[in-house]
């Protein structure tokens, strides 16, 4: 086990309908005004940011809404958000939404102290003052509820960066499963694989078994794949719904990487098919994060698995019970590829894409993805293996 250093400051305020004490959660923090921010308004059709505006008037913490938030959001609404941040003097940033919503609210929280271009800690400024933020999650995906991580995309460079800091985590997240009922079937598929790949980048990591953190990480993966699946067929279980919330968050808020990471206080893992997936959704921000990480994460398995094919027999045997039926190469090779067979069908069967051209993709784009690639992640990048340009291309267009 390697040393690290694990911190996770986030109040996690989670049951039946705790929508309805954010305002007191609020308050709680010293706040008070709190600029609300949400994305394309189904939490206004489903009455979910009336109960927090409610909520936040009960406790006498004065607020503005800014909505419209994107999926896979863009600089250029952040930078908006931050100049209402700022007119309105609001001491706490609130965001109603998904991972999506949270990352904008983040990236308005450190942007808002800052006198430069908030794109500026995509390109290196450190950051050093952030306003305090708070979240009630309506779409368990991303586990920015939790995380150290904020993602925005740049579209007039067609880029998708993110930002890692422990400045930003929220300092409250409400966690209502009661309001992902209404979620639909894609977005729910779309959440569970995202969080399957949040925590496979994590075990992936070029370190050897350790493990503690590796069975926090299968045991995660098997709680939330039949949760997943009741998910879609009854919307409105709340046990599924509940483990599939709380997975979203232990699978990113880092707790899945312990004694996993290069040095103490760097993320586990080298991101691979996060990387390689982001370049997708930046040059095309219709596709869905999770429903880019469905198709890639097996291509990227199938490339790479025979740099530690141990470590896939692990994840083959603690998740799916697969073993290879003898000692020889072929019996080994057949289980790990039944492995990844198996976690792509489950995808697959919860309405998940299986090639690049279910997002109207083509071989011709592989260039441009690359270019973009390259900007982010140097000539070579990669921790379970490292893969360079020449890597990159042979696992987009083994995807098609």
């Amino acid at each position: 086990m390697n040393d690290f250093i694990f911190q996770s400051p986030t109040r996690f305020v989670f049951g039946r309908g705790y929508t309805d004490r954010i305002g007191a959660e609020v308050a709680a923090t010293g706040a008070k005004r709190a600029l609300v921010m949400y994305g394309g308004g189904s939490v206004v059709r489903t009455g979910t940011l009336a109960r927090v505006a409610a909520s936040l008037d009960e406790a006498g913490v004065a607020h503005e809404e800014y909505g419209g938030i994107r999926p896979n959001p863009e600089v250029n609404q952040v930078r908006a958000a931050i100049e209402a941040a700022r007119t309105f003097q609001a001491d706490l940033i609130l965001a109603v939404g998904g991972g999506s919503v949270i990352d904008a609210a983040k990236a308005t929280a450190f942007g808002v102290p800052y006198d430069g271009d908030v794109w500026d800690f995509w390109s290196g400024t450190k950051i050093e003052a952030c306003l305090p933020i708070a979240c009630v999650l309506t779409i368990p995906a991303a586990g920015s509820e939790g995380s150290s991580s904020c993602v925005i995309s740049n579209d007039e460079l067609n880029l998708k960066r993110g930002v890692n800091g422990d400045i930003f985590r929220p300092a409250v997240s409400v966690l209502d499963p009661e309001l992902t009922f209404t979620l639909p079937p894609y977005q729910t598929a779309a959440g569970v694989t995202d969080m399957i790949v949040h925590i496979c980048e994590r075990y992936f990591s070029g370190v050897g078994p350790v493990p503690v953190t590796d069975n926090i990480c299968t045991g995660l993966i098997r709680a939330v794949m039949p949760a997943g699946t009741r998910a879609i067929e009854a919307p409105d279980d709340y046990d599924a719904r509940a483990t599939i919330m709380w997975t979203s968050t232990l699978a990113h808020n880092d707790i899945a990487g312990c004694g996993r990471s290069s040095s103490p206080t760097s993320r586990a893992g080298g991101w691979e098919s996060h990387g390689l997936e982001h370049e997708i959704s930046a040059h095309n921000p219709a596709v869905t994060h999770g429903a880019g990480l469905a198709v890639i994460m097996p291509a990227w398995m199938r490339y790479v698995w025979r740099e530690d094919p141990a470590r896939f027999l692990a994840f083959a045997k603690d998740v799916f019970d697969i073993e290879p039926v003898d000692e020889g190469e072929e019996a080994v090779a057949d289980a790990v590829e039944a492995t990844i067979d198996e976690l792509q069908n489950y995808f697959v069967s919860l309405g998940m894409p299986k090639t690049l051209g279910a997002f109207d993709a083509v071989p011709a784009d592989v260039d441009a993805w690359l270019e973009t690639l390259e900007q982010n992640k140097g000539a070579e990048f990669g921790g379970f293996r490292r893969l360079n340009m020449d890597d990159a291309r042979a696992i987009y267009l083994s995807a098609f």
